[in-house]
């Protein structure tokens, strides 16, 4: 076997064709990950630039404040989502979901569905990083390496003595196959494993993206040596072969992506954010105990400093705010779990795509999938949760105005 591999190395390396699809994988997979590692370092200097800058912003702004109501209210907190440690690799949901928030203690939902993403033409037309070169590209480099060994034998009439001289078909064909396959995916995991390095990605992680774009080639492999079978031309064989990597990368993606949508609808997004503002607008006409009634029934340990006595209180104007988000909170989480399903139907249907069951896998290896987007919105929601706690008190009990206790304000914690 040793030296039926020497041998196909050998005759590669007279190929010309193969070589020039062997540089072009290599040269992509260099850009590919020079584009993801020079985002997420941007990302990761943005962020560093928005913590200092929040902490400056939010210091002066409570420097002139005398009352925990107007602390509460120009104060702004930075939430983020980091990038992983593999995310060069996959920025995935990052591009078209906000991975950063400033906040404050109004009425969230509005606030956390802004998007603040830095190009959003990226989340149409998608990005070129490893993932996509895995999933799309590297099918292709494969099919035009693999598609014709048997038949420009066959048409060259050199197909019956080659493998009479090398005993058997199998001797012969996978030899040869197998050093391409190898050749082309070593090409592609070297600038990815000396990205990792760099980066600082763990070993198992890179393990496992590297299993995946293993198996994703050994895939397309097999299925280019049942269509290489068939006794045509080059061109019928190639022509067939692009065909069914349309059908598998592109059109039952599309359809499973229509089919899922209409079986997972959406809230109406801007019906949501609407129904939360009217929420709020109104409550300045409505009757200030309707406002506490309805804010009490999430809150009853407030209860007892719950009666609004002067024109205007603090405690009633942010009760008003969380009651707006209480009242789309029904649609929110209809509009979360629609998500998630549609996340998990897609992950489902993946598996009769090659294309999308690797950008996916690359995707949630990279912590950029809409699962992990999902999660940041909810530590996002629990970070204001943590907001409400500290100020509530103060409110509601009309502490004593005291700057020092600022000091004590909850900051938000990234979950990696």
């Amino acid at each position: 076997m040793v030296s039926d591999l020497l041998r196909e190395i050998r005759f590669l390396a007279k190929d010309r064709g193969a070589l020039f699809w062997l540089a072009l994988a290599f040269v992509l997979s260099i850009i590919a990950v020079t584009f993801g590692v020079t985002e997420v370092r941007d990302q990761q200097r943005t962020i560093a630039e928005l913590i200092e800058e929040d902490t400056a912003d939010r210091a002066n702004a409570l420097k002139g404040q005398e009352d925990w109501g107007g602390a509460a209210y120009y104060a702004f907190h930075l939430a983020y989502a980091p990038p992983s440690e593999f995310a060069f690799a996959a920025l995935g949901q990052r591009d078209s979901s906000p991975w950063k928030h400033r906040v404050r203690m109004l009425a969230l939902e509005g606030q956390i569905h802004q998007a603040d993403t830095k190009n959003a033409d990226f989340g149409l037309v998608g990005r070129f990083d490893f993932a996509f070169l895995a999933a799309s590209v590297a099918p292709l480099l494969l099919i035009l390496l693999l598609y014709d060994l048997r038949a420009a034998e066959r048409t060259a009439r050199r197909h019956d003595l080659l493998v009479a001289t090398a005993g058997s078909s199998r001797k012969l064909w996978l030899p040869r196959a197998l050093v391409r396959v190898l050749a082309l995916s070593l090409l592609l995991l070297i600038p990815l494993w000396a990205a990792s390095s760099l980066v600082g990605t763990s070993g198992s992680v890179i393990i496992q993206a590297s299993f995946v774009l293993v198996g994703a080639l050994g895939i397309w492999w097999l299925i280019v040596e049942l269509i290489s079978r068939i006794d045509a031309s080059s061109s019928v064989l190639l022509t067939a072969l692009i065909g069914l990597w349309l059908a598998l990368a592109i059109i039952v993606p599309a359809l499973a992506k229509v089919a899922i949508e209409t079986r997972q609808p959406l809230p109406n997004g801007g019906e949501m954010l609407l129904l939360q503002r009217e929420t709020v607008n109104d409550a300045w006409d409505l009757p200030k105990e309707m406002t506490m009634a309805a804010f009490l029934e999430e809150h009853p340990e407030w209860r007892d400093h719950a009666a609004i006595e002067q024109p205007f209180e603090w405690k009633w104007y942010y009760a008003f705010q969380q009651v707006g988000d209480l009242r789309v909170k029904p649609l929110v989480d209809q509009y979360r779990a629609a998500r998630l399903a549609r996340d998990h139907e897609a992950g489902m249907i993946a598996f009769l795509s090659p294309t999308s069951f690797v950008e996916r896998s690359f995707e949630k290896l990279a912590g950029t999938d809409a699962a992990s987007m999902i999660a940041y919105e909810d530590s996002v929601r629990d970070f204001h949760a943590q907001l409400r706690a500290f100020h509530y008190p103060m409110l509601f009990r009309e502490e004593p105005f005291d700057r020092n206790l600022l000091e004590d304000i909850p900051g938000f914690v990234p979950s990696r």
